[in-house]
């Protein structure tokens, strides 16, 4: 009784709270969202006496947002300003949207009054179409007349103006021609290639995964590398990649002897007293323990390391004035490892987590080139860092 009585108080408290909150909101002017608030509340049993605050509070919030909004757009046509035109499409579809949401909650009754709450629609498809058509229409002119500048920072801006009116009046006269024309235009294009400082051969396919840019996986949309230069480009940047060292160790096998020495479970065995008698339990059983006893081994480790070493350089040169703009360091590093063990004795003496060294046997190291390619993916990965962190002018 007293768990029912406690979560009915619950119930009460959360109830008094969300009619709370949705009165704060209206209060405040946040009608929208003190809509959301008694739509979400009225899904379920909206016709209980419960839920009735809620339904007075939708049917406020409603008339005072649909009030602002009207009166909103009004201003905006007396204004009649074009850069005021998106403010007026987007409000239609405010009122427009408002009314969808309400729309199947009807009706709501208000039962101490006898009625159902008033919920004044409007049909907007007419003023939602004109708005767009005249949104679309200056959007579309906003944007040729930034086409017809030189600067790049325009042709950003109009791709964003023609993106928008695609959006919301898909294929619109000849906008995705536009679109692409402003992509091409607006961004800038950083040439990459590589240069080899070293006495060593850098391996062809290290340098095609470093120039692969297709798999870095940059978000940039006004950036575009080309490891390849294009005819029709007149690229902005370039991006050197200048490998200035490359050591690669000697193939070493170190080896190592050493006695480990453990107590291991062997079975069990009777308990025997101080007397020499076996012990026996409560029921007169001989009591077992476990038989302790002490093992060794003596243990081979063999050691195969090599490593590699890459020093680099990354150079952002802009390619209109020739200047370097900035430098950045690189080293990156690969190191085969190959450790394995025999033994003479009882493997159990060593440590539990080396007995897989005892199932491994010596290997081929891998070639020179091998190793320079291998450290390329750790390589790969600090030349995205750098990239990502650092990137040309937006």
């Amino acid at each position: 009784m007293k768990k029912i009585t406690l979560l009915l108080s619950l119930f009460i408290l959360a109830s008094s709270c969300g009619v709370k909150q949705t009165q704060n909101l209206l209060s405040s002017g946040n009608y929208d969202q003190a809509i959301d608030n008694a739509i979400s509340n009225l899904r379920t049993n909206k016709d209980k006496k419960g839920k009735q605050e809620y339904v007075y509070l939708l049917e406020e919030a409603f008339a005072k947002a649909k009030e602002r909004d009207l009166n909103t757009i009004n201003l905006l046509a007396k204004e009649a300003n074009p850069a005021q035109l998106e403010k007026m499409y987007t409000t239609y579809i405010q009122l427009n949207n408002r009314q969808e949401k309400i729309k199947p909650l009807l009706p709501l009754k208000l039962i101490k009054e006898g009625r159902n709450a008033i919920f004044p629609f409007d049909n907007y498809n007419d003023q939602i179409i004109d708005s767009k058509n005249a949104l679309s229409a200056y959007l579309y002119a906003n944007a040729k007349k930034l086409m017809l500048t030189s600067d790049k920072m325009n042709f950003r801006k109009g791709y964003d103006d023609l993106d928008y009116l695609n959006q919301i009046n898909p294929n619109y006269k000849n906008v995705l021609q536009l679109m692409d024309e402003a992509k091409f235009k607006g961004s800038d294009y950083v040439s990459v290639y590589t240069k080899n400082e070293t006495n060593m051969i850098i391996p062809a396919r290290l340098q095609n995964d470093l120039l692969d840019f297709s798999t870095y996986g940059l978000n940039d949309k006004w950036i575009v590398y080309h490891s390849n230069k294009q005819r029709g480009i007149d690229y902005d940047y370039g991006m050197m990649i200048n490998f200035r060292q490359i050591y690669i160790s000697p193939e070493q096998i170190k080896e190592r002897e050493f006695v480990k020495e453990r107590m291991i479970k062997d079975g069990v065995k009777k308990l025997i007293d101080a007397n020499g008698k076996e012990v026996l339990d409560e029921k007169g059983k001989v009591v077992m323990v476990d038989n302790l006893r002490t093992v060794n081994a003596r243990i081979y480790e063999f050691r195969q390391f090599k490593s590699c070493q890459i020093t680099a350089k990354i150079d952002y040169i802009n390619l209109k004035s020739n200047q370097l703009i900035q430098s950045f360091p690189l080293t990156s590093e690969f190191i085969f490892e190959n450790i394995y063990a025999t033994y003479k004795g009882d493997r159990r003496a060593s440590d539990d987590n080396y007995y897989s060294y005892f199932d491994k046997r010596a290997i081929a190291f891998p070639s020179s080139e091998q190793m320079i390619y291998d450290t390329g993916e750790d390589l790969k990965a600090k030349l995205k860092d750098i990239i990502s962190r650092n990137r040309f002018r937006n």
